[in-house]
């Protein structure tokens, strides 16, 4: 794993990276914003570790700001800020797990793992840039989704899950498999947060249209069908 943590207390990401590599993993280092930005934007990296407070730009508006750009790496944000609310704004800002200060390495070097091994294409396999499903198309290239033409703008969290549906165009999916492909967490499957999402999602991908693509089936979970007839 090659990982860049972006973290202003130069003690601590000297202990990290130290830490990591000991682990066998790669680490490189930044110490403010801007400088973890542009190597982030460079790529290569199976992992961010963003740390929230940050010299020159914060880490939330740093994340905000790969986002749109396309940038997909997965993000572990590591804050002093724990309260729930403080975690939602991270989640919402675009990144994929947050871990509270103080924390203990074993956790993080276990959180990494599995949010860049679920960000990697599976080995001998090669992942698909675009998706097409009837008249509705997703570039995770250019981060761009549109149907019949119109584009349509998505927050991360909305072109991460309705990427995860394209993907099993025509299969059921589980709210559990969501949970864990789309938000790399184990929540109680009873959570609300999923149909939050995918209410939010269904009303900008089927609004004015004649046909609904993404249905609802009760008792099992989604599932995204063609809008052609």
């Amino acid at each position: 794993m090659r990982l860049l943590i972006i973290e202003d207390d130069r003690e601590a990401v000297a202990y990290l990276a130290k830490a990591f590599r000991e682990a066998g993993h790669v680490a490189d280092q930044a110490t403010d914003g801007l400088d973890g930005y542009a190597l982030a934007r460079e790529g290569g990296y199976d992992m961010l570790i963003v740390d929230r407070m940050l010299p020159k730009l914060d880490g939330l508006s740093l994340i905000r700001s790969l986002r749109e750009q396309g940038v997909t790496t997965p993000v572990l944000i590591l804050s002093a800020l724990g309260q729930v609310d403080d975690r939602v704004k991270g989640l919402r800002a675009g990144g994929d797990d947050y871990l509270p200060k103080p924390y203990a390495f074993s956790e993080l070097l276990a959180r990494a793992e599995v949010l860049a091994r679920r960000g990697a294409p599976a080995q001998g396999t090669a992942e698909a840039t675009a998706y097409r499903v009837g008249q509705l198309e997703l570039d995770r290239l250019s981060h761009r989704v549109s149907r019949a033409g119109q584009e349509i703008v998505l927050q991360p969290r909305e072109f991460r899950l309705l990427e995860y549906l394209m993907r099993h165009a025509g299969q059921v999916v589980t709210r559990t498999m969501l949970l864990e492909h789309v938000w790399d967490y184990h929540f109680d499957p009873q959570t609300n947060v999923i149909d939050v999402h995918v209410s939010r999602l269904r009303a900008k991908i089927d609004r004015g249209f004649e046909h609904p693509m993404i249905h609802t089936v009760r008792g099992a979970g989604y599932v995204l069908r063609t809008d052609e007839r």
